[in-house]
């Protein structure tokens, strides 16, 4: 799937859409199936846009320490909305609260959750690291766990 940055012609909405191709998209908007959300007009074309490169495999992100208010992200139109802004930074406050009561068990996330569900261990709130596949496994066992809406770092990476 391509992601394109769109704009309305007729007042200068941008809204993003998403298309198989570049083809796909000039079909689209040629039958009149492509629209603005916000005016509903038919006069749309792709926006100039960035294009989306992924990190090199060895460069890596910061880590977000817990607690670290969210900063505003880019969107199509610039800076998100303060409400959207204000929902991430309380989203990020109750995770940081969340963590200061829940116990690291690193990469044995997975190991201690399934030892609380069958009872071979004292049920305790934990967060860590599982894979992808770890994950999936959980939850079919029907093991409740969750991403964190925010990265974690492990506590011996925090300063």
């Amino acid at each position: 799937m391509i992601v394109y940055d769109l704009e309305c012609r007729t007042s200068g909405h941008r809204f993003e859409g998403w298309f198989s191709s570049s083809e796909d998209f000039a079909a689209q908007a040629a039958r009149g199936l492509v629209s603005c959300p916000h005016c509903g007009s038919h006069d749309v074309a792709k926006a100039v846009m960035a294009p989306n490169i992924g990190r090199k495999g060895n460069q890596l992100s910061a880590p977000v320490a817990p607690g670290t208010p969210a900063a505003p992200l880019p969107h199509a139109g610039g800076k998100l909305p303060p409400e959207a802004v204000q929902m991430m930074q309380a989203l990020a406050t109750i995770q940081a609260e969340a963590l200061k009561a829940s116990r690291w068990v690193g990469d044995s996330f997975a190991e201690q959750s399934r030892k609380m569900h069958y009872g071979e261990a004292e049920a305790a709130t934990i967060h860590g690291q599982a894979t992808r596949g770890e994950a999936k496994e959980l939850l079919e066992e029907g093991i409740a766990v969750m991403p964190l809406p925010f990265p974690v770092a492990p506590p011996d990476e925090l300063n």
